[in-house]
């Protein structure tokens, strides 16, 4: 996601082409995290950081209340304070990084660096930049583990589930499924005043509780190029996981159900021996480390910047370094994607079913730019978000329902002139930096659409078969079935299978 035109509420890739330089430049010297402080009262977490010598807030607003005096709430404002600085960072990208006052366990500092240099990978690529050498100076914290919520829930019964919806097939086929299973609440993340018809549409049918946040970035931000920052794709799902088991915890919700699928592990390229996946945060790397993380964080998230009543989060905001960790440590929410095994090609048959969505879902990413006046309020039918979805839904969906889902601007399979950003998914060019499927996958979808009765009249469609059906590596008929079944593994707890 390019934080410069942030499309808050999950994976825009709004920045094209290969980045450049700012002429003359210079990458910063350090970037350091500040503090981090909490008002219960209006709910909001403020986080603060330098870049020698600049300084960033960025502040998130949820439902205000007492929880956020809680040992979790304070261990998960802690997490986001963490993540969130990564969109700073990346405005000078300097070869250090200082974490202050804030300690960390060792597997915090490992799952920091691997989150900075495997989640700005595509950054690095696009502007030219090696982030290898990057040093992480913080100081350590005893590993202390934490009493998982999942007993808990398995003893009571009770399931309270809290799923972040983009709108898109994808947590759409999520929510569906986990309703079954528990209560289920949406979790939607909105710039402040500012709401998707994307997202509030499809969320409305779900006819489901919406818990909200709202994240303000610092304005310095939206002034990028003026301000000669680096640009780019930053891994902003992590970033809106970190808000999402702040929200659970707040909302006294026992897991976040994420709806990241098999398919977002696999790199869109590798570069210099080592892989870029425009997808890292949502990939089966991070949400396991995530994971690992939120298992061993503790009660004592460090000092808060202000021991005044407007950023008291509660005992362990003045206590600091010394007072030492809480007699027990603090219950955080599971953390886990529902998709994790699952193909695209299994969430778009499962989508196909759910009639009651058709008409007001919508993946592509201009409907989600941050300047209202360019923002659409239906598909363009020319991106790669556009062909993707148009290509996963093609076996499962009648041509005609497809043509209507596409009405405004035409369906992207009947485009001739949109042949080249199909053979990229295909594997016949460069794989988009987008969220889309693997290549296999589309090649199945190719396959099985191509042999429908209702597409025996698609040009395009049929052409791009005859292709695939060439190739060597062309997946069989076993094949595709295969991938309607579940591929590899999940982290999912029983009592959400």
């Amino acid at each position: 996601m390019n934080e410069g035109d942030p499309a808050v509420h999950g994976c825009g890739n709004l920045h094209k082409g290969v980045g450049t330089l700012p002429h003359p430049y210079n990458r910063g010297r350090v970037f350091r995290y500040e503090a981090f402080t909490a008002d219960a009262e209006s709910g909001v977490l403020t986080c603060r950081y330098e870049l020698d010598g600049r300084e960033f807030a960025e502040r998130f607003t949820l439902p205000a209340g007492p929880r956020w005096r809680s040992g979790a709430a304070r261990a998960a404002a802690r997490l986001v304070f963490l993540l969130a600085g990564v969109s700073y960072y990346k405005t000078a990208a300097p070869p250090v990084i200082d974490l202050g006052e804030t300690a960390l366990t060792e597997a915090e500092l490992a799952f920091l660096r691997e989150f900075y240099l495997q989640g700005l990978g595509e950054f690095g690529y696009r502007n030219h930049l090696d982030l290898s050498s990057l040093r992480i100076e913080a100081r350590r914290a005893p590993a202390e583990a934490v009493a998982l919520p999942e007993a808990q829930a398995e003893a009571s019964g009770e399931r309270r589930a809290l799923v972040p919806f983009g709108g898109g097939i994808d947590s759409i086929v999520v929510v569906e499924r986990v309703r079954r299973l528990a209560d289920v609440a949406l979790f939607v993340v909105n710039r402040p005043a500012d709401r998707f018809a994307a997202i509030e549409a499809p969320a409305a049918v779900t006819g489901l509780p919406i818990v909200r946040a709202e994240r303000e970035i610092d304005p310095q931000l939206l002034r990028s190029a003026e301000l000669g920052f680096l640009n780019g794709h930053v891994p902003v799902t992590g970033i809106l996981s970190a808000i999402a088991v702040l929200a659970a915890v707040l909302e006294d919700r026992d897991a976040v159900v994420m709806s990241n699928e098999w398919s977002a592990s696999v790199p869109t390229l590798e570069y210099d021996g080592r892989p870029v996946n425009h997808q890292f945060s949502k990939s089966d790397v991070f949400e396991a480390a995530f994971r690992h993380v939120l298992a061993g964080a503790s009660a004592d998230a460090g000092p808060a910047a202000d021991a005044g009543p407007a950023a008291d989060a509660g005992p362990a905001a003045d206590a600091g370094p010394a007072a030492g960790p809480h007699p027990a440590p603090p219950r955080l929410p599971e953390y886990f994607s529902w998709l994790r095994d699952r193909t695209e090609l299994w969430v778009g048959q499962e989508f196909a079913a759910l009639e009651q969505y058709h008409g007001s879902f919508r993946s592509c990413n201009k409907a989600f730019y941050s300047d209202k006046a360019r923002r659409l309020d239906h598909w363009c039918g020319q991106c790669d978000k556009c062909c993707f979805i148009d290509l996963i839904l093609a076996p499962f969906l009648p041509a005609a329902a497809l043509r209507r889902i596409f009405a405004v601007t035409g369906e992207p399979l009947d485009n001739p002139g949109l042949a080249g950003k199909f053979r990229a998914l295909l594997g016949a060019g460069a794989k988009p930096f987008e969220c889309v499927g693997e290549v296999s996958e589309c090649r199945a979808a190719v396959l099985l659409a191509a042999r429908r009765d209702d597409r025996t009249d698609s040009p395009l469609l049929q052409q791009l078969a005859r292709e695939v059906s060439g190739w060597p590596d062309a997946p069989s008929a076993a094949d595709a079935v295969a991938m309607l079944a579940p591929v590899g593994e999940n982290f999912i707890p029983a009592g959400y299978r």
